[in-house]
C-alpha cells in the first residue's frame, strides 16, 4: 500500500548573515552567532566582500575567508553580486559573465552548494524584452556548465521592478526561462516576498505564480512583507517600515503574507534550502525568528512525498 509521508522537502535552513566589514574579518564572530543558535547553514554576502576586482578574484582574499569558513559545523550558500545582470544590453554582457563566473569559484571555494543570483532585468528603452531574455538564457547556459563543472548549483533569484526597471521575470515567467534553459545546474531561488511585490506590480496572483516555479526551487529567501511596490518617498529606511511599503525584510509574521497558501501551493522537489534574509534593524528578533523559519519550513511539503510500504 501507499502511505504519505509528511516530510519537508526543505533539508537544511539558516539565515543570511550580517555584511559586516568588507574585509570579513568579522565572519568568525557572526559564525559564531549561527552556531550559538543551531541553525544548519548561513548564507554569505560575497556581494558586499573585497573578492573580485575587474572580473578577476583576488585569490589570496578567498584563501583568507575559507580558512575563517573552515572546522564549522556550518553549511553555506553564497549570494553573489547583485549588480549582474544578464539582461543587459550587449556591449556589457561580457562584464557581467566575467563577475558571474568569479562568483562561481567563490561559492565552490566556500564549499557552498548554491550560488544565488539575481534575475536580469531591462531598463534601455529600446531594448527588445524578448532579445534580452534570450541574451539571459544563453548567458545562464552557459554559466551553468561552469557551475556544474566546481559542483555549484546557481540559483537564479525572482525580483521585482525597480528604479526606473521596465521588465524583470514574473515567478511564472522565470519558470518558463529555466525550463527552456534545461540545466541541471541552473535552478530558482524563490524569494517570496519579492515574489508578492512583483505580482501586486504585474496585477497577478502571487499564490499561482508561485505554483508554477515550485518545480525549479532549490533555494529559499524567506521574509516578510505587505508585497506593496515603493510608491512614496521617504527620508529613511525606518518610513519605509512604518509605511508598510516596498522590499522590507521584515521578521516572519510581521507583514502581510499569507504562509499557508505559500506553503500549499509551493511544493518544490526534496533537497531545497532554506535561508531567512532579516533587515539588519530587526536583529533582535533573530533568536524567536530561528524558530519560526524551522517550524514555517518543516511545513512545506514535496510533491513526491509519498512512499510505498
Amino acid at each position: 500500500m501507499q502511505m504519505h509521508i509528511p516530510v519537508s522537502p526543505i533539508r537544511a535552513s539558516g539565515f543570511a548573515i550580517l555584511e559586516g566589514s568588507p574585509e570579513f574579518d568579522d565572519l568568525g564572530a557572526h559564525l559564531d552567532e549561527a552556531e550559538a543558535l543551531g541553525v544548519d547553514m548561513v548564507e554569505l554576502p560575497a556581494y558586499a566582500w573585497h573578492l573580485i576586482v575587474d572580473g578577476r578574484v583576488l585569490t589570496e582574499r578567498v584563501k583568507d575567508m575559507t580558512a575563517a569558513l573552515a572546522g564549522r559545523r556550518l553549511g553555506y550558500s553564497v549570494h553573489g553580486t547583485l549588480a549582474i545582470n544578464l539582461m543587459d544590453i550587449p556591449e556589457r554582457l561580457a562584464r557581467h559573465e566575467k563577475v558571474l563566473a568569479a562568483n562561481i569559484e567563490i561559492a565552490a571555494a566556500a564549499g557552498a552548494q548554491r550560488l544565488v543570483m539575481h534575475s536580469g532585468f531591462v531598463r534601455a528603452p529600446d531594448d527588445d524584452v524578448e532579445v534580452a531574455y534570450s541574451r539571459q538564457r544563453d548567458a545562464l547556459a552557459r554559466a551553468g556548465e561552469h557551475a556544474a563543472a566546481l559542483g555549484v548549483t546557481l540559483c537564479v533569484e525572482n525580483i521585482f521592478r525597480f528604479a526606473q526597471v521596465r521588465e524583470t521575470a514574473t515567478p511564472a515567467k522565470l519558470a518558463g526561462e529555466l525550463a527552456a534553459i534545461d540545466h541541471p545546474a541552473v535552478r530558482a531561488t524563490l524569494d517570496v516576498s519579492h515574489a508578492y511585490i512583483r505580482c501586486t506590480d504585474a496585477r497577478l496572483d502571487p499564490i499561482a505564480e508561485m505554483a508554477q516555479l515550485a518545480p525549479y526551487v532549490a533555494h529559499f529567501h524567506l521574509h516578510d512583507s505587505f508585497g506593496r511596490p515603493s510608491e512614496m518617498w521617504t527620508y529613511h529606511s525606518a518610513e519605509a517600515v512604518a509605511l508598510g511599503e516596498g522590499d522590507l525584510h521584515l521578521p516572519i509574521g510581521w507583514g502581510g503574507i499569507d504562509w499557508d497558501a505559500v506553503i500549499g501551493a509551493v511544493q518544490p522537489p526534496a533537497g531545497a534550502t532554506a535561508i531567512l534574509e532579516l533587515e539588519p534593524r530587526h536583529w533582535r528578533e533573530l533568536k524567536d525568528q530561528v524558530t519560526v523559519l524551522q517550524d514555517l519550513v518543516a511545513r512545506f511539503r514535496s510533491p513526491a512525498a509519498v512512499a510505498v510500504v
